[in-house]
């Protein structure tokens, strides 16, 4: 049975053959009078009759298979992690196949895969010359002339230094080739999954609606496509999703101290001032289930204190750790950090509202706001200066000397190298900020909820005749035309977007409804970090692929929605979540499955791509 909040983990895996077992005393005999007579006539009607392992008077058995399950079942916080890890190996597979096609750069591999390649070689990024001989220089790069980098450190490189180090990881071990420079960011890729999975189920504590969250990040398009491309926003996703599970185990260890805490101090005598009434919601847990048995007492003992600091935790300085990694990849993650950090401070106040501490809202600000932040912002600020050490130790990196060479400018306080580390943020955030030319495939961020638009890393003509000796490729029409192509088209899985967008809109409302879910805001908050500070830059170039670093909780709205169905169900059919969950799995598999192609670069037929460009915006120019 689908378990209730007050169950740790839900390992929804019931002996479904039990109700297969009772059958009605009236229906068995007269079965087995019929049969009876019929196996005295015929044997074979007797063999195949027969009960299993017992006579044809005893009560039918369960299968073999039903009662070796029923004595091997793994425990619910085994399947937690069973589950998941079986859908991450498929997914795995599905991201490391043919990973080393197409045989070329695609979009910005262009850029972040011979830096890196400079940088494993000197230290820095290098400039790259255009052309050589009429011939693009990425062109011989991927032909094997992979040496062809000039002295000059590259002056704009926009991004940190950490994700190109982590694509030359993958160079390091494998070599200049495709699969190399995309190992990591197929790893990467493949880890998201189980970690989508980890936080869904520390979410919702239920292994049904975890599964389905790894199953919709296996098998979207801007998943695959992301890990299968050698850029930098996979790193963000995977560093900002492992960061949220760090704060979500955070709340978990801090709301345990707060309980132990109120349990010692409500004994004392004088301690508790007034007593509160809970709802019914309230006594059921975060849940909210209206069909569960209200498990908490009826009334919360109110303490005039503020209860026991609990504003550090091995977690909290992980997932600080981690966001600091993500903004060494990229600086957008700096919203991440900034809200999860609010969130995260606004969580303990209000675990300390909830357990029966009065001075919870001052404590917000003070015990919980203030000492956090003063520790937290050096380790975030020192974690990140670190990603950038190999600029520290190469001499000749862009800007090292910037402050001897202009004494008097900047920030004059400083020492030389942190007035020239501070001169490269500014000069490259600049740069960064004044991308604003026109791109045939740049987008609109109101279209990227819906997965309106797309970005086309890939499109090659493949050209085909009948009458020719060329191999057909597989999926092409065997026609004298030249309709085959090969693409590869950065877009979601539109099952997984249409319906997390909906069901963020659910969230929302009883968020508003219920007067605070906390649950439904951990929802929204990779929404508003990654997602809505895009709008204030629409005057820049902006691609559709940089929704990636929200997909994790476009899933998670999902998972709010399926959790809200559990809550309300039917009694009567205690199945219901599952088959929902199966229903959406089976739909987004299959249009995967019709996309796959587009996603991958295998080849199609050119009606084969126009069916498969489902929205205006999804047919773009290369």
């Amino acid at each position: 049975m689908e378990s209730t909040q007050d169950n740790p983990v839900n390992n929804d895996v019931t002996a479904s053959a039990e109700d297969s077992t009772a059958t009605t005393s009236a229906t068995e005999g007269t079965a087995a009078g019929t049969t009876d007579t019929a196996a005295k006539r015929n044997p074979i009607v007797a063999f195949l009759t027969r009960p299993v392992g017992g006579n044809a008077n005893s009560p039918r058995r369960a299968s073999r298979f039903t009662r070796w399950w029923r004595r091997h079942r793994p425990s619910g916080r085994a399947l937690g992690w069973i589950a998941p890890l079986i859908v991450t190996a498929i997914g795995g597979f599905i991201r490391f196949f043919r990973l080393g096609t197409p045989n070329v750069l695609l979009f910005d591999e262009d850029y972040y895969v011979k830096d890196a390649w400079a940088m494993l070689k000197t230290g820095a990024e290098r400039d790259w010359p255009e052309t050589i001989d009429g011939t693009d220089a990425g062109t011989l790069f991927v032909q094997g002339q992979t040496d062809l980098f000039t002295s000059q450190p590259e002056s704009i490189f926009t991004h940190p230094p950490l994700g190109k180090w982590l694509i030359a990881i993958g160079m390091k071990i494998f070599g200049p080739t495709p699969f190399g420079w995309r190992f990591a960011v197929a790893l990467t890729g493949t880890l998201c999954i189980l970690l989508i999975a980890r936080v869904a189920l520390r979410l919702f504590r239920n292994v049904t609606i975890a599964t389905t969250a790894a199953i919709l990040m296996a098998f979207d398009g801007q998943a695959i496509t992301m890990s299968r491309t050698a850029m930098l926003d996979i790193f963000v996703t995977a560093f900002t999703l492992a960061a949220f599970l760090c704060l979500l185990n955070h709340r978990s260890e801090a709301h345990a101290r707060l309980l132990a805490a109120h349990e010692r101090d409500v004994s004392r005598p004088g301690s508790v001032i007034r007593t509160v009434k809970l709802t019914d919601r309230e006594r059921r847990g975060e849940g909210g289930d209206t069909r569960a048995a209200a498990g908490r007492p009826s009334v919360r003992l109110v303490m005039d204190s503020s209860g026991p600091i609990v504003t550090f935790t091995w977690w909290r300085l992980a997932g600080v750790v981690l966001l600091a990694l993500g903004t060494g990849v990229k600086w957008n993650t700096l919203w991440f950090f900034a809200v999860f950090a609010v969130m995260s401070v606004a969580w303990d106040a209000y675990d300390r509202r909830t357990v029966g501490y009065s001075g919870w809202f001052q404590s917000l600000i003070g015990r919980d706001g203030i000492l956090t932040a003063l520790w937290t912002l050096p380790v975030y600020a020192l974690t990140y200066v670190t990603t950038w050490m190999s600029w520290f130790l190469t001499d000749d990196s862009w800007g090292r000397h910037w402050a001897q060479e202009h004494p008097g400018q900047g920030v004059t306080w400083l020492p030389d190298t942190p007035r020239s580390f501070i001169y490269v943020h500014i000069s490259d955030l600049q740069a960064s900020s004044s991308i604003t030319r026109v791109h045939p495939m740049a987008s609109s961020p109101f279209m990227w909820p819906l997965q309106l638009s797309s970005t086309t890393f890939a499109r090659v003509p493949i050209f085909t005749s009948r009458w020719s000796r060329t191999t057909y490729p597989p999926m092409c029409s065997l026609t004298p035309r030249l309709d085959c192509m090969e693409t590869v088209t950065n877009v979601g899985n539109p099952v997984v977007w249409w319906v997390g967008s909906i069901c963020l809109l659910l969230a929302l409302f009883f968020a508003w409804r219920r007067r605070g879910d906390w649950r439904a805001l951990a929802v929204w908050s990779g929404i508003v970090a990654g997602w809505m500070p895009w709008l204030l830059f629409l005057q820049r170039t902006l691609f559709a692929y940089y929704s990636i670093s929200f997909l994790p909780w476009i899933i998670l709205g999902t998972c709010y929605g399926l959790d809200w169905l559990r809550c309300r169900r039917d009694p009567t059919k205690p199945g219901t979540l599952r088959r929902n969950a199966i229903c959406l799995d089976i739909a987004v598999i299959a249009v995967a499955v019709f996309l796959y192609p587009i996603w991958t670069d295998l080849p199609v037929s050119t009606e084969g791509w126009l069916m498969r460009m489902v929205f205006p915006g999804w047919i773009q120019t290369i």
